[in-house]
Protein backbone atom coordinates (compact mmCIF):
# COMPACT_ATOMS: atom_id res chain seq x y z
CA UNK A 1 0.00 0.00 0.00
CA UNK A 2 1.29 3.24 1.18
CA UNK A 3 4.81 3.02 1.16
CA UNK A 4 7.80 5.71 1.12
CA UNK A 5 6.23 7.33 3.99
CA UNK A 6 9.54 8.48 4.11
CA UNK A 7 11.11 11.88 4.91
CA UNK A 8 10.57 14.05 1.72
CA UNK A 9 13.16 13.64 -0.95
CA UNK A 10 16.18 15.20 -1.81
CA UNK A 11 17.08 14.80 -5.65
CA UNK A 12 20.04 14.53 -7.76
CA UNK A 13 20.16 14.09 -11.29
CA UNK A 14 21.99 12.48 -13.82
CA UNK A 15 22.19 11.83 -17.49
CA UNK A 16 20.48 8.99 -17.40
CA UNK A 17 18.32 8.67 -14.39
CA UNK A 18 17.14 10.46 -11.04
CA UNK A 19 18.06 9.46 -7.60
CA UNK A 20 15.87 9.65 -5.08
CA UNK A 21 17.85 9.65 -1.67
CA UNK A 22 16.83 8.58 1.71
CA UNK A 23 18.53 7.65 4.94
CA UNK A 24 18.53 3.91 4.21
CA UNK A 25 18.97 4.19 0.42
CA UNK A 26 18.57 5.38 -2.70
CA UNK A 27 15.50 5.17 -4.97
CA UNK A 28 15.32 4.83 -8.84
CA UNK A 29 13.36 6.33 -10.74
CA UNK A 30 12.99 6.21 -14.31
CA UNK A 31 13.28 9.64 -16.33
CA UNK A 32 10.09 8.87 -18.04
CA UNK A 33 8.04 9.02 -15.17
CA UNK A 34 9.75 12.25 -14.26
CA UNK A 35 8.30 13.69 -17.59
CA UNK A 36 4.62 12.19 -17.04
CA UNK A 37 5.40 13.94 -13.31
CA UNK A 38 6.24 17.04 -15.81
CA UNK A 39 3.30 17.04 -17.91
CA UNK A 40 0.47 16.49 -15.16
CA UNK A 41 0.08 19.83 -14.36
CA UNK A 42 -2.94 22.38 -14.13
CA UNK A 43 -6.30 21.53 -13.87
CA UNK A 44 -5.39 17.48 -14.60
CA UNK A 45 -3.23 17.84 -11.07
CA UNK A 46 -6.05 19.34 -8.99
CA UNK A 47 -8.30 16.72 -10.41
CA UNK A 48 -5.76 14.21 -9.52
CA UNK A 49 -5.53 15.11 -6.08
CA UNK A 50 -9.53 15.65 -5.77
CA UNK A 51 -9.73 11.72 -7.03
CA UNK A 52 -7.20 10.26 -4.65
CA UNK A 53 -8.39 11.91 -1.86
CA UNK A 54 -12.14 11.13 -2.48
CA UNK A 55 -11.07 7.78 -3.17
CA UNK A 56 -8.93 7.49 0.31
CA UNK A 57 -12.04 8.15 2.37
CA UNK A 58 -13.82 5.80 0.52
CA UNK A 59 -11.74 3.21 1.69
CA UNK A 60 -13.44 1.90 4.58
CA UNK A 61 -17.09 2.95 4.81
CA UNK A 62 -18.04 -0.16 3.96
CA UNK A 63 -16.65 -1.88 6.95
CA UNK A 64 -16.82 0.97 9.65
CA UNK A 65 -20.67 1.84 8.76
CA UNK A 66 -21.21 -2.13 9.17
CA UNK A 67 -19.27 -2.50 12.41
CA UNK A 68 -21.90 0.68 14.11
CA UNK A 69 -25.07 -1.61 12.96
CA UNK A 70 -24.12 -5.14 13.40
CA UNK A 71 -26.25 -6.40 15.64
CA UNK A 72 -29.33 -4.19 13.47
CA UNK A 73 -27.78 -6.40 10.68
CA UNK A 74 -27.35 -9.42 12.59
CA UNK A 75 -31.32 -9.39 13.61
CA UNK A 76 -32.63 -8.23 10.52
CA UNK A 77 -30.91 -11.51 8.51
CA UNK A 78 -30.72 -13.90 11.53
CA UNK A 79 -26.85 -13.96 11.73
CA UNK A 80 -25.44 -15.87 14.23
CA UNK A 81 -22.11 -14.69 15.80
CA UNK A 82 -20.45 -17.17 14.31
CA UNK A 83 -21.63 -15.90 10.95
CA UNK A 84 -20.99 -12.23 11.82
CA UNK A 85 -17.47 -13.25 12.78
CA UNK A 86 -16.80 -14.44 9.56
CA UNK A 87 -18.89 -11.27 7.99
CA UNK A 88 -15.51 -9.25 9.90
CA UNK A 89 -13.56 -11.67 8.50
CA UNK A 90 -14.12 -10.91 4.92
CA UNK A 91 -12.21 -7.34 4.67
CA UNK A 92 -8.42 -8.86 4.77
CA UNK A 93 -9.62 -11.68 2.44
CA UNK A 94 -11.26 -9.52 0.05
CA UNK A 95 -7.84 -7.57 0.13
CA UNK A 96 -5.19 -10.73 0.56
CA UNK A 97 -7.23 -12.15 -2.92
CA UNK A 98 -8.15 -9.34 -4.83
CA UNK A 99 -5.23 -6.98 -4.13
CA UNK A 100 -2.35 -9.33 -5.90
CA UNK A 101 -4.58 -8.66 -9.15
CA UNK A 102 -4.19 -5.32 -9.13
CA UNK A 103 -0.40 -4.73 -10.83
CA UNK A 104 -1.56 -6.95 -13.79
CA UNK A 105 -4.96 -5.13 -13.85
CA UNK A 106 -2.92 -1.53 -14.04
CA UNK A 107 -0.96 -3.28 -16.76
CA UNK A 108 -2.99 -4.31 -19.06
CA UNK A 109 -6.35 -1.21 -18.53
CA UNK A 110 -3.79 1.23 -16.61
CA UNK A 111 -4.49 2.16 -13.04
CA UNK A 112 -6.45 5.39 -13.12
CA UNK A 113 -9.18 3.20 -14.85
CA UNK A 114 -8.55 0.20 -12.36
CA UNK A 115 -9.40 3.05 -9.66
CA UNK A 116 -11.94 4.17 -11.31
CA UNK A 117 -13.64 0.68 -11.88
CA UNK A 118 -12.65 -0.21 -8.14
CA UNK A 119 -15.20 2.80 -6.62
CA UNK A 120 -17.73 2.09 -8.92
CA UNK A 121 -17.59 -1.45 -7.30
CA UNK A 122 -17.33 -0.05 -3.91
CA UNK A 123 -20.70 2.50 -4.52
CA UNK A 124 -22.32 -1.11 -6.44
CA UNK A 125 -21.79 -3.29 -3.51
CA UNK A 126 -22.89 -0.64 -1.09
CA UNK A 127 -26.07 0.13 -2.67
CA UNK A 128 -27.02 -3.52 -3.18
CA UNK A 129 -26.03 -5.47 0.04
CA UNK A 130 -28.86 -3.79 2.61
CA UNK A 131 -31.67 -5.10 0.16
CA UNK A 132 -30.04 -8.35 -0.63
CA UNK A 133 -32.30 -10.24 1.70
CA UNK A 134 -30.25 -12.90 2.79
CA UNK A 135 -26.72 -13.65 4.29
CA UNK A 136 -25.23 -14.75 1.50
CA UNK A 137 -26.21 -12.29 -1.44
CA UNK A 138 -25.12 -9.73 1.91
CA UNK A 139 -22.09 -11.19 1.82
CA UNK A 140 -21.36 -11.48 -2.03
CA UNK A 141 -22.22 -7.84 -2.46
CA UNK A 142 -20.04 -6.88 1.16
CA UNK A 143 -17.05 -8.76 -1.25
CA UNK A 144 -18.13 -6.53 -4.17
CA UNK A 145 -17.53 -3.65 -2.49
CA UNK A 146 -14.26 -4.95 -0.58
CA UNK A 147 -13.00 -6.09 -3.87
CA UNK A 148 -13.15 -2.56 -5.03
CA UNK A 149 -11.52 -1.50 -2.06
CA UNK A 150 -8.55 -4.21 -2.47
CA UNK A 151 -7.68 -3.25 -5.72
CA UNK A 152 -7.74 0.90 -4.95
CA UNK A 153 -6.03 -0.14 -1.75
CA UNK A 154 -2.52 -1.34 -4.32
CA UNK A 155 -3.14 1.31 -6.28
CA UNK A 156 -3.85 4.23 -4.87
CA UNK A 157 -0.01 4.77 -3.15
CA UNK A 158 1.14 3.49 -6.54
CA UNK A 159 -0.30 6.72 -8.10
CA UNK A 160 0.88 9.42 -5.77
CA UNK A 161 4.24 7.31 -5.52
CA UNK A 162 4.50 7.94 -9.08
CA UNK A 163 2.69 11.35 -10.62
CA UNK A 164 3.93 12.74 -6.87
CA UNK A 165 7.47 11.55 -6.53
CA UNK A 166 9.00 14.84 -5.37
CA UNK A 167 5.98 15.17 -2.79
CA UNK A 168 5.61 11.44 -2.10
CA UNK A 169 5.47 12.13 2.02
CA UNK A 170 3.15 15.08 1.97
CA UNK A 171 0.75 13.56 -0.44
CA UNK A 172 1.12 9.76 1.62
CA UNK A 173 0.32 12.66 5.11
CA UNK A 174 -3.10 13.65 2.60
CA UNK A 175 -3.74 10.10 1.68
CA UNK A 176 -3.78 8.96 5.14
CA UNK A 177 -5.86 11.51 6.77
CA UNK A 178 -8.25 11.10 4.26
CA UNK A 179 -8.38 7.38 4.68
CA UNK A 180 -8.77 8.12 8.69
CA UNK A 181 -11.04 10.71 8.26
CA UNK A 182 -13.44 8.28 6.11
CA UNK A 183 -12.84 5.53 8.54
CA UNK A 184 -14.24 7.24 11.26
CA UNK A 185 -16.93 9.66 10.01
CA UNK A 186 -18.83 6.78 8.65
CA UNK A 187 -18.68 5.05 12.98
CA UNK A 188 -19.76 8.15 13.62
CA UNK A 189 -22.48 8.95 11.52
CA UNK A 190 -23.89 5.86 10.67
CA UNK A 191 -26.34 5.59 13.53
CA UNK A 192 -27.52 9.47 13.45
CA UNK A 193 -28.44 9.07 9.94
CA UNK A 194 -29.85 6.18 9.92
CA UNK A 195 -32.28 7.43 13.03
CA UNK A 196 -33.02 10.61 10.66
CA UNK A 197 -33.65 8.58 7.73
CA UNK A 198 -36.37 6.46 9.32
CA UNK A 199 -34.32 3.96 11.48
CA UNK A 200 -34.26 1.41 8.72
CA UNK A 201 -30.60 -0.03 8.78
CA UNK A 202 -30.85 -0.67 5.17
CA UNK A 203 -30.67 2.71 3.96
CA UNK A 204 -28.06 3.50 7.24
CA UNK A 205 -25.83 1.34 4.91
CA UNK A 206 -26.66 2.43 1.46
CA UNK A 207 -26.00 6.27 1.80
CA UNK A 208 -23.15 5.70 1.95
CA UNK A 209 -22.95 4.48 -1.63
CA UNK A 210 -23.59 8.46 -2.95
CA UNK A 211 -19.91 9.02 -1.79
CA UNK A 212 -18.21 6.13 -3.71
CA UNK A 213 -20.10 7.38 -6.65
CA UNK A 214 -18.70 11.09 -6.14
CA UNK A 215 -15.26 9.27 -6.28
CA UNK A 216 -15.83 7.61 -9.50
CA UNK A 217 -16.52 11.16 -10.98
CA UNK A 218 -12.65 12.69 -10.74
CA UNK A 219 -11.01 9.36 -12.42
CA UNK A 220 -13.03 9.65 -15.75
CA UNK A 221 -10.82 11.51 -18.03
CA UNK A 222 -8.25 9.88 -16.91
CA UNK A 223 -9.90 6.26 -17.61
CA UNK A 224 -8.95 6.61 -21.97
CA UNK A 225 -5.26 6.57 -21.07
CA UNK A 226 -3.53 3.68 -20.35
CA UNK A 227 -2.53 6.06 -16.67
CA UNK A 228 -3.22 8.83 -14.22
CA UNK A 229 -1.59 11.38 -16.38
CA UNK A 230 -3.30 9.83 -19.29
CA UNK A 231 -4.88 13.60 -19.79
CA UNK A 232 -2.30 15.68 -19.35
CA UNK A 233 0.07 13.19 -21.21
CA UNK A 234 -1.83 12.86 -24.47
CA UNK A 235 -1.39 16.10 -25.72
CA UNK A 236 2.33 16.10 -23.84
CA UNK A 237 4.17 12.60 -23.90
CA UNK A 238 2.40 10.64 -26.08
CA UNK A 239 3.22 13.38 -29.34
CA UNK A 240 6.88 12.50 -28.05
CA UNK A 241 6.73 9.15 -29.06
CA UNK A 242 7.24 7.92 -25.12
CA UNK A 243 6.07 4.73 -23.49
CA UNK A 244 2.48 4.29 -21.46
CA UNK A 245 2.88 4.33 -17.68
CA UNK A 246 1.15 1.10 -17.89
CA UNK A 247 4.68 -0.02 -20.00
CA UNK A 248 6.77 0.95 -16.74
CA UNK A 249 8.01 -2.36 -15.45
CA UNK A 250 9.33 -3.63 -18.98
CA UNK A 251 10.45 0.10 -19.54
CA UNK A 252 12.64 -0.67 -16.25
CA UNK A 253 13.75 -3.95 -16.77
CA UNK A 254 15.35 -2.73 -20.14
CA UNK A 255 16.83 -0.20 -18.38
CA UNK A 256 18.17 -2.44 -15.66
CA UNK A 257 19.65 -4.59 -18.66
CA UNK A 258 21.04 -1.57 -20.26
CA UNK A 259 22.67 -0.67 -17.01
CA UNK A 260 24.48 -3.87 -16.80
CA UNK A 261 25.78 -3.52 -20.07
CA UNK A 262 27.29 0.04 -18.93
CA UNK A 263 28.95 -1.68 -16.27
CA UNK A 264 26.30 -0.10 -14.06
CA UNK A 265 24.10 -1.72 -10.85
CA UNK A 266 20.99 -2.55 -11.80
CA UNK A 267 17.99 -3.28 -9.34
CA UNK A 268 18.57 -6.58 -7.76
CA UNK A 269 16.37 -9.69 -8.51
CA UNK A 270 14.99 -10.79 -5.15
CA UNK A 271 13.84 -13.66 -3.47
CA UNK A 272 11.75 -12.11 -0.93
CA UNK A 273 10.82 -15.12 0.73
CA UNK A 274 14.75 -15.35 2.25
CA UNK A 275 14.34 -12.22 4.03
CA UNK A 276 13.59 -12.51 7.52
CA UNK A 277 13.23 -8.66 7.71
CA UNK A 278 10.15 -9.57 5.38
CA UNK A 279 9.21 -12.30 7.26
CA UNK A 280 8.78 -10.12 10.34
CA UNK A 281 7.14 -7.21 8.99
CA UNK A 282 4.37 -9.04 6.79
CA UNK A 283 3.83 -10.56 10.19
CA UNK A 284 3.81 -7.02 11.93
CA UNK A 285 1.67 -6.18 9.29
CA UNK A 286 -1.00 -9.33 9.36
CA UNK A 287 -1.23 -8.67 13.43
CA UNK A 288 -1.60 -5.38 13.26
CA UNK A 289 -4.50 -5.78 10.84
CA UNK A 290 -6.35 -8.26 12.63
CA UNK A 291 -6.74 -5.92 15.78
CA UNK A 292 -7.43 -3.54 13.08
CA UNK A 293 -10.50 -5.02 12.00
CA UNK A 294 -11.48 -6.82 14.81
CA UNK A 295 -11.95 -3.21 16.39
CA UNK A 296 -13.51 -1.83 13.45
CA UNK A 297 -16.03 -5.01 13.41
CA UNK A 298 -16.77 -5.33 16.82
CA UNK A 299 -15.81 -2.60 19.45
CA UNK A 300 -18.90 -0.68 19.03
CA UNK A 301 -20.46 -3.74 19.91
CA UNK A 302 -18.57 -4.24 23.00
CA UNK A 303 -19.42 -1.03 24.15
CA UNK A 304 -23.03 -1.77 23.61
CA UNK A 305 -23.16 -4.67 25.53
CA UNK A 306 -21.52 -2.92 28.62
CA UNK A 307 -24.29 -0.59 28.46
CA UNK A 308 -23.19 1.92 26.35
CA UNK A 309 -26.01 3.96 23.57
CA UNK A 310 -25.84 2.73 20.15
CA UNK A 311 -25.13 6.35 19.29
CA UNK A 312 -22.48 6.93 21.68
CA UNK A 313 -20.55 3.65 20.78
CA UNK A 314 -20.94 4.70 17.17
CA UNK A 315 -19.05 7.79 18.29
CA UNK A 316 -16.40 5.90 20.32
CA UNK A 317 -15.44 3.75 17.46
CA UNK A 318 -14.96 6.73 15.13
CA UNK A 319 -12.54 8.51 18.35
CA UNK A 320 -10.49 5.35 17.88
CA UNK A 321 -10.76 5.34 14.03
CA UNK A 322 -10.06 9.48 14.04
CA UNK A 323 -6.54 9.12 16.28
CA UNK A 324 -5.18 8.14 13.10
CA UNK A 325 -5.44 11.72 11.44
CA UNK A 326 -2.59 13.11 13.03
CA UNK A 327 -0.70 10.41 14.24
CA UNK A 328 -0.08 9.69 10.30
CA UNK A 329 1.57 12.28 10.19
CA UNK A 330 3.85 12.38 13.20
CA UNK A 331 4.51 8.59 13.51
CA UNK A 332 6.53 8.18 10.18
CA UNK A 333 8.18 11.34 10.27
CA UNK A 334 9.45 10.29 13.64
CA UNK A 335 9.82 6.36 12.29
CA UNK A 336 12.50 8.16 9.76
CA UNK A 337 14.30 9.93 12.27
CA UNK A 338 15.17 7.03 14.48
CA UNK A 339 17.68 4.29 13.26
CA UNK A 340 15.18 1.64 14.70
CA UNK A 341 11.64 1.88 14.92
CA UNK A 342 11.29 -1.06 17.84
CA UNK A 343 10.79 1.74 20.39
CA UNK A 344 7.65 2.73 18.20
CA UNK A 345 6.69 -0.69 18.30
CA UNK A 346 6.81 -0.71 21.99
CA UNK A 347 4.80 1.92 22.78
CA UNK A 348 2.40 1.27 20.70
CA UNK A 349 1.66 -1.90 21.87
CA UNK A 350 1.65 -0.65 25.75
CA UNK A 351 -1.14 1.49 24.44
CA UNK A 352 -2.81 -1.52 23.30
CA UNK A 353 -2.63 -3.32 25.79
CA UNK A 354 -3.71 -0.69 28.15
CA UNK A 355 -6.95 -0.38 26.09
CA UNK A 356 -7.99 -3.88 26.17
CA UNK A 357 -7.24 -3.93 30.09
CA UNK A 358 -9.64 -1.71 30.20
CA UNK A 359 -11.82 -3.26 28.44
CA UNK A 360 -12.07 -6.13 30.06
CA UNK A 361 -12.45 -4.54 33.80
CA UNK A 362 -14.28 -1.47 33.37
CA UNK A 363 -15.42 -1.02 29.81
CA UNK A 364 -18.57 1.56 30.17
CA UNK A 365 -16.48 3.30 32.81
CA UNK A 366 -13.77 4.43 31.21
CA UNK A 367 -14.89 4.13 27.66
CA UNK A 368 -13.39 7.57 26.24
CA UNK A 369 -10.23 5.90 26.98
CA UNK A 370 -10.04 2.97 26.19
CA UNK A 371 -11.16 4.26 22.51
CA UNK A 372 -8.37 6.59 22.66
CA UNK A 373 -5.65 4.26 23.52
CA UNK A 374 -6.76 1.83 21.04
CA UNK A 375 -6.71 4.22 18.43
CA UNK A 376 -3.02 5.29 19.20
CA UNK A 377 -2.23 1.33 19.11
CA UNK A 378 -4.26 0.81 15.40
CA UNK A 379 -1.72 3.53 14.01
CA UNK A 380 0.88 0.78 13.91
CA UNK A 381 -0.46 0.99 9.97
CA UNK A 382 1.06 3.87 8.95
CA UNK A 383 4.21 3.03 10.92
CA UNK A 384 4.18 -0.54 9.01
CA UNK A 385 3.86 1.24 5.42
CA UNK A 386 6.75 3.62 6.72
CA UNK A 387 8.68 0.47 7.35
CA UNK A 388 8.14 -1.30 3.87
CA UNK A 389 9.29 1.99 2.64
CA UNK A 390 12.65 1.94 4.61
CA UNK A 391 13.18 -1.63 4.57
CA UNK A 392 14.26 -1.90 0.49
CA UNK A 393 16.56 0.78 -1.31
CA UNK A 394 15.28 0.79 -4.72
CA UNK A 395 11.25 1.24 -6.04
CA UNK A 396 11.31 -2.74 -7.54
CA UNK A 397 12.39 -3.94 -3.84
CA UNK A 398 9.79 -1.60 -2.16
CA UNK A 399 7.20 -2.76 -4.45
CA UNK A 400 7.98 -6.61 -4.02
CA UNK A 401 7.91 -5.93 -0.17
CA UNK A 402 4.81 -4.04 0.07
CA UNK A 403 3.27 -6.95 -2.37
CA UNK A 404 4.67 -9.62 -0.14
CA UNK A 405 3.88 -8.04 3.35
CA UNK A 406 0.61 -6.75 2.69
CA UNK A 407 -0.94 -10.18 0.73
CA UNK A 408 0.97 -12.19 3.37
CA UNK A 409 -0.35 -10.03 6.37
CA UNK A 410 -4.07 -9.71 4.73
CA UNK A 411 -3.96 -13.72 5.41
CA UNK A 412 -2.63 -14.06 8.52
CA UNK A 413 -5.36 -11.31 9.57
CA UNK A 414 -8.42 -13.36 8.53
CA UNK A 415 -9.01 -16.07 11.20
CA UNK A 416 -8.79 -12.66 14.34
CA UNK A 417 -12.17 -11.60 13.61
CA UNK A 418 -14.07 -14.79 12.77
CA UNK A 419 -12.10 -16.26 16.01
CA UNK A 420 -14.20 -13.29 18.13
CA UNK A 421 -17.11 -13.93 16.81
CA UNK A 422 -17.06 -17.70 17.86
CA UNK A 423 -15.61 -17.06 20.74
CA UNK A 424 -18.34 -14.15 21.47
CA UNK A 425 -20.68 -16.69 21.02
CA UNK A 426 -20.10 -19.82 22.80
CA UNK A 427 -19.01 -17.61 25.88
CA UNK A 428 -21.45 -14.95 25.94
CA UNK A 429 -19.39 -12.50 26.79
CA UNK A 430 -16.39 -10.34 25.73
CA UNK A 431 -14.20 -11.50 28.60
CA UNK A 432 -12.37 -14.07 26.40
CA UNK A 433 -12.24 -12.63 23.38
CA UNK A 434 -10.69 -9.15 24.89
CA UNK A 435 -8.01 -11.62 26.19
CA UNK A 436 -7.18 -13.12 23.06
CA UNK A 437 -6.62 -9.78 21.61
CA UNK A 438 -4.35 -9.01 24.20
CA UNK A 439 -2.33 -12.08 23.99
CA UNK A 440 -2.14 -11.29 19.46
CA UNK A 441 -0.57 -8.04 20.92
CA UNK A 442 2.55 -9.51 22.83
CA UNK A 443 3.74 -11.56 19.14
CA UNK A 444 3.31 -7.92 17.13
CA UNK A 445 5.52 -6.26 19.59
CA UNK A 446 8.15 -8.68 18.87
CA UNK A 447 7.76 -9.38 15.17
CA UNK A 448 7.62 -5.25 15.10
CA UNK A 449 10.78 -5.00 16.89
CA UNK A 450 12.35 -7.16 14.41
CA UNK A 451 10.77 -5.21 11.75
CA UNK A 452 12.36 -2.34 12.91
CA UNK A 453 15.37 -3.18 12.88
CA UNK A 454 18.04 -0.74 10.28
CA UNK A 455 18.30 -3.34 7.23
CA UNK A 456 17.41 -3.74 3.62
CA UNK A 457 15.53 -7.29 2.11
CA UNK A 458 18.39 -6.63 -0.64
CA UNK A 459 20.98 -7.10 1.62
CA UNK A 460 18.95 -10.41 2.95
CA UNK A 461 17.14 -11.62 -0.43
CA UNK A 462 19.30 -10.73 -3.33
CA UNK A 463 19.44 -13.16 -6.15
Amino acid sequence: MMVGMAAEETHTKTPTRTQTRTRTGTTERDPATSEATRALTGWPMRLLVVGIVLSAFNLRPAITSLGALLEEVRDGLGMSGSVAGLLTSVPPLCFAVFGVTAPRLARRFGPAAVVCAGMAAIATGLLVRPFAGSTPAFLAASALALMGIAVSNVLMPVIVKRWFPDRVGSMTGLYSMALALGTSTAAAATVPLTDALGGSWQTGLAVWSALAVAAVLPWIPFVRGRGAGSAAEASGAGDRGEAPAAEAPARDAASGKAAHARGEAGPARLRITRSRTAWALAVFFGLQATAAYITMGWMAQVFRDAGVAASTAGVLLAVTMVMGVPLAFVIPRLATRLPQQGPIVLALGVCGLAGYAGLYFAPAGGAWAWAVLLGISNCSFPLALTMVGMRARSGPGVAQLSAFAQSTGYLISIPGPLLVGILYQHTGGWGVPIALMAALMLPQMVVGCLAGRDRTVEDEAAV
